[in-house]
C-alpha cells in the first residue's frame, strides 16, 4: 500500500499547505480520504492520477475536509476529455448521504447525475466494510464533531490508520494498536489547546499507547509549526516520526498480498 498526503493544512490559509486530503493506493483501489479546499488542484500540481480515484471517504463535514467534493465531481465530468465513465463511491459516517444532497441543492442537479455512476454509502460507527474485495475499511468514532470518525485500511497483515480530526482518546490508541502507519492530526501547540484537536504532546502520548510502525503527523495550524514537533512527540513516542507535507508519501510492503 502507498499513502500520500495531498493536503496537510487546515482551515487557516497557508502558502504551502492546502486542506486535508489523503490518498491510499493498493491493487485496483485508489481511496481518497477527505477532500478539503485546494485538494483537487494540488493533485494536479503533484501529477497525481486524480481521474483514477475509485472511492472518496470523508471523516467529517467541516469545509477543510469536504469543500472540494463538488469541484472534484465536476472535474471528473467537465475537467478532462474524455469525461469520466468509471463509477465513484462516496463513503462516510451517518449523515453523509444528507451532506451530498445538501451540496447538490446548493450546486445543482449535476451533482446527483454527473454523467457517470455515483453512489453514496454510509458506514456505521465502529464498523467495517469490504472495500472492492481488496481490503477492509473500518471506522472508529472520535471526539471532534457529532459525526467524526477515524479510518482503518486493512489489507492482509498491513494496516493504515488515519485519525481525521480528533481530540486525544485512549480508545483510539487501543483501536489503532500495532498498525503499520498511524496518520494523526497535530493541530496546535499546548498553549493553544482546544477540545477536539491534539497537541504534539497528545500525539506523542497517542503514539506511545498505539505503538505504530510509523507515526506520521498532519493537519498543522501555523502556530504549531513554530514548535519542535518531532522533539516533543519523541519525548513520549520512541518510534519513527514523520512530519507530513503536501506530497509526502510512504510505501508499506504487503507481504500477505504479494
Amino acid at each position: 500500500m502507498r499513502l500520500t498526503t495531498i493536503g496537510t493544512g487546515t482551515v487557516s490559509p497557508s502558502a504551502t499547505r492546502v486542506c486535508a486530503g489523503v490518498l491510499v493506493e493498493f491493487g485496483a483501489v485508489r481511496l481518497l480520504m477527505d477532500c478539503g479546499a485546494g485538494v483537487t488542484h494540488r493533485m494536479a500540481a503533484l501529477r497525481m492520477d486524480w481521474m483514477g480515484i475509485t472511492h472518496l471517504a470523508v471523516t467529517h463535514f467541516h469545509p477543510d475536509h469536504i469543500a472540494d467534493i463538488p469541484m472534484l465531481i465536476m472535474a471528473w465530468r467537465y475537467g478532462t476529455l474524455p469525461p469520466r465513465a468509471a463509477p465513484i463511491e462516496i463513503l462516510g459516517p451517518p449523515g453523509t448521504a444528507n451532506l451530498v444532497e445538501r451540496l447538490a441543492d446548493a450546486f445543482g442537479q449535476w451533482m446527483r447525475e454527473p454523467g457517470y455512476p455515483l453512489t453514496v454509502r454510509e458506514i456505521p460507527f465502529n464498523d467495517r466494510i469490504d472495500l472492492a474485495g481488496e481490503a477492509y475499511l473500518g471506522t472508529y468514532k472520535v471526539p471532534h464533531t457529532e459525526e467524526s470518525i477515524a479510518y482503518s485500511i486493512e489489507r492482509g497483515a498491513t494496516r493504515i490508520v488515519y485519525t481525521g480530526d480528533t481530540g486525544f482518546d485512549g480508545g483510539l490508541a487501543q483501536w489503532s494498536a500495532g498498525c503499520n502507519v498511524m496518520l494523526s492530526e497535530c493541530s496546535l501547540p499546548r498553549s493553544m489547546t482546544v477540545a477536539g484537536h491534539m497537541t504534539p504532546e497528545e500525539c506523542g502520548a497517542l503514539g506511545a499507547l498505539a505503538q505504530p510502525g510509523l507515526l506520521a503527523l498532519t493537519h498543522f495550524y501555523p502556530p504549531v509549526e513554530d514548535e519542535d514537533i518531532a522533539g516533543i512527540v519523541g519525548s513520549f513516542y520512541k518510534g519513527p516520526i514523520a512530519l507530513a507535507t503536501d506530497g509526502w508519501s510512504t510505501h508499506i510492503e504487503d507481504s500477505a498480498c504479494s
